[in-house]
């Protein structure tokens, strides 16, 4: 028996072997593929490759006699690129199933959007407003609220309000009317401050 000259170029998922046995009669040519092992046949001529560097497809696989050469398509069941025919090498299958997607049919763990909620509880936690404290945010939240507050008030309550401040030069801010309006609201600079007034 004579081994007969052969080459091999492939793709990620096929491997097409020459096998270059000039004038073989198709009658007379056997190719026998099993999953790890491919066998030649053709007379006195045998081709023997065992065991392949990959996995195949042995219903897939074919082969063509041509007048120079018989072409063999081996069908890879694993993805890649062998580098050579035979090899000891584990079966790929075994290291790379070609299966990608989970077979369990257990729910997937949804995943938390902290983000969101980071957001959420930043929003719930938000400062005061003028409404709820006076001293938040500064003179503007204070002008706010007492712009709110006159705003809402009733006429005596007006009254009070402007007299006291005017009277006080801004120390004193009065609501009620019954005590603001039978006298001169005297001046009450806060403690350990002195009052001036500006020369015009």
């Amino acid at each position: 028996m004579s081994v007969p000259r052969h080459e091999f170029y492939e793709t990620d998922e096929k491997l097409t072997l020459s096998v270059f046995d000039k004038g073989a009669d198709p009658e007379q040519v056997s190719v026998k593929f099993e999953p790890r092992a491919l066998v030649y046949e053709n007379g006195d001529k045998k081709l023997e490759l065992s065991p392949l560097t990959g996995q195949i497809d042995p219903e897939k696989s074919d082969y063509t006699v041509g007048k120079v050469k018989v072409e063999i398509r081996l069908v890879k069941m694993a993805q890649g690129r062998w580098g050579a025919l035979v090899g000891d090498s584990p079966d790929p299958l075994t290291a790379f199933p070609t299966v990608s997607a989970p077979t369990s049919s257990a729910p997937r763990k949804s995943r938390k959007n902290w983000e969101g909620i980071t957001n959420e509880i930043l929003g719930s936690e938000k400062n005061p407003s003028s409404n709820e404290d006076p001293n938040a945010g500064g003179d503007a939240a204070v002008n706010d609220f007492f712009q709110k507050l006159y705003a809402d008030a009733d006429e005596d309550t007006r009254r009070a309000m402007l007299k006291s401040y005017q009277e006080s030069g801004g120390t004193t801010l009065s609501t009620n009317w019954d005590e603001v309006g039978k006298q001169k609201v005297d001046i009450k600079p806060p403690e350990g401050s002195e009052w001036k007034k500006w020369a015009a």
